[in-house]
């Protein structure tokens, strides 16, 4: 038996069914949930959870063939408990409190939030709309895409399990399952979730995104990626808006050839600004060095760095690795991004480095890279095997990361100790300079005031001959594999006493001082500070110049006194 007619028509006999048909549709807006790990209590019900339809063109009723629904066609319109629903046609089924709509299937809650799709089930009972084909979910400035979405009206969530896309004011998110919570404005995205927009693409298998804040937080593997820059974490926060990163878990952060791991890193992709906290390692893959601490820095944009706490700054560009520690490294970027880039490192206060065939100790260092040059401030000292190097300022000239050259500045002093662990080969000068080969030194200057005191050995049983004191205006000293060949002086006045001859105080020169209590050990020993008590610092010496001339103000100056351009 079927009946149908229009609902506008209806009247007299028909008020049953009129009644009927108006127990349908009504919803009401929930305020607020709790956050997505800890859901709320179900709300209590109303007296009134029945669904109303408010219009149809046509009603009819076929209880064999629509499984006892009531079909409606034709603008149909329901409300439930504060929502309204659109559809083309629907079957309402009046003993579960629930129906089916088809076509243009469009529900308001609010005027904040809309779910549309081309086929829909609500359970009024449950408040469970589940949304099929074409399904987009409006909220706020907020639009979910996919095509299965269940909403739980209930909770305030919506779950997507086929593929999902969230637009969020131009920020794209998309993963195969997901969920969304109206309240909360939180997304929950898992499995090949990818985020992106202008600034940034993002990559992971689980992420939160809250639509309001725009804030991502990262809960698996995730990489992001940002023009050069790349960032991978297991834990973290990222805001899509401000492109600022809170990562923690010792993220890392890739930058043309740097890294930065940490156990916190922090970063403004803004001003290209990270800073990372806690066993720090800043790595430069290209100029193979890289520096450690508990606190760093690191600016993209003009290539600046800097480490402290515990800072190291290591050189593995060779086959062993140079370990430098100091209160503060700072490195600065000339020319960036130009064929002509080059880099200064600062290191201040109690330095200290360490590699097998040589160690340093300082208060201060410049390392240049445009000349390649080190320059070693205030008290610095050098050792070599068993020997050892001092002055008011050492500066150091490298090729390919290999000595090239050194330059003593200052009451220098060069000090080695012979096999027989007593006495000392010395030489003293203002300046003193070795230039290298293959790392192996091949000559030794001394210039102005050269003080020697040096043991000559019989090559027959390397017993010591005696002791040479010489006296020189200049030196110059040639050796192979660290063996002296030949030795030239300029002036020289000196003489040579036998071992048992040797006069009180000729043994050691004025300024021989032998610090090996201060020198490093081992890597591990940079960090204990040992310095030069107050009586052995070196007090500078001021540096004779070259008398300016005064002119008269009469008289003009003649042509030898012009300067020149």
């Amino acid at each position: 038996m079927s009946i149908k007619y229009p609902v506008s028509r209806m009247c007299g006999g028909h008020r049953i069914i009129i009644g009927v048909i108006l127990c349908l549709f009504g919803l009401s807006i929930v305020q607020s949930m709790p956050p997505v790990k800890k859901p709320r209590k179900r709300r209590p019900a109303t007296t009134d959870t029945r669904v109303y339809l408010v219009h149809a063109d046509e009603l009819r009723y076929d209880q064999y063939q629509n499984r006892n629904a009531q079909v409606l066609v034709g603008s149909v319109q329901f409300t439930h408990r504060g929502a309204r629903l659109y559809c083309d046609s629907a079957n309402f089924f009046e003993a579960s409190n629930s129906f089916e709509a088809w076509g243009h299937v469009r529900m308001y809650q609010g005027d904040t939030l809309s779910l549309l799709s081309d086929y829909a089930y609500y359970d009024g009972n449950d408040e469970l709309a589940r949304a099929r084909y074409n399904v987009v979910l409006k909220h706020r400035k907020s639009t979910l895409y996919t095509d299965s979405l269940d909403y739980d009206r209930m909770y305030d969530v919506g779950y997507f399990f086929e593929g999902g896309k969230l637009v969020d004011e131009g920020s794209i998110l998309t993963s195969d399952w997901g969920e969304y919570h109206t309240d909360t404005k939180i997304a929950l995205f898992a499995y090949d979730v990818e985020l992106r927009n202008k600034q940034f693409f993002l990559t992971t298998d689980s992420l939160y995104y809250n639509t309001q804040t725009s804030m991502a937080h990262i809960v698996g593997p995730s990489d992001i990626t940002s023009g050069n820059s790349h960032i991978y974490s297991e834990d973290g926060y990222y805001n899509s808006k401000t492109e600022h990163a809170e990562l923690f878990g010792r993220s890392i952060m890739r930058n043309q050839g740097r890294t930065m791991v940490g156990d916190s890193v922090y970063y403004n992709g803004k001003d290209g600004m990270s800073y990372g906290y806690w066993n720090v390692e800043f790595k430069d893959s290209v100029n193979k060095n890289m520096l450690t601490g508990d606190y760093c820095e690191y600016d993209e944009a003009t290539g600046y760095a800097m480490a402290t706490k515990k800072a190291v700054a290591i050189d593995y560009s060779q086959k062993d690795s140079l370990f430098m520690h100091a209160d503060t490294f700072k490195v600065f970027t000339y020319n960036i991004e130009t064929d002509s880039v080059y880099r200064v490192m600062h290191a201040y206060n109690k330095v200290r480095a360490y590699r097998k065939d040589v160690q340093a100790v300082c208060d201060s260092l410049v390392y240049n890279q445009k000349d390649s040059c080190m320059t070693m401030y205030r008290d610095p000292i050098a050792w070599n095997n068993n020997q050892q190097i001092f002055g008011e300022e050492i500066r150091v000239y490298m090729k390919d990361s290999t000595i090239e050259r050194a330059h003593v500045i200052g009451q220098a002093f060069s000090a080695e100790l012979m096999n027989d662990s007593v006495n000392y080969n010395q030489v003293q000068s203002k300046e003193m300079m070795a230039y290298f080969t293959d790392g192996e030194i091949r000559e030794a200057d001394a210039i102005d005031n050269v003080l020697i005191v040096y043991y000559p050995i019989d090559d027959a049983d390397s017993t010591l001959i005696g002791l040479n004191y010489t006296e020189t205006p200049k030196m110059r000293m040639f050796l192979e594999k660290r063996k002296m060949k030949r030795i030239w002086f300029e002036r020289p006045t000196g003489t040579l006493y036998p071992m048992t001859q040797i006069p009180p105080g000729k043994k050691l020169l004025p300024n021989f001082a032998w610090f090996d209590y201060i020198r490093p050990v081992s890597k591990e020993d940079i960090f204990n500070w040992r310095g030069k008590s107050d009586e052995q610092k070196l007090k500078p010496q001021k540096r004779r110049e070259a008398p300016v001339q005064k002119l008269s103000a009469n008289t003009p100056p003649t042509t030898e006194e012009v300067p020149h351009e």
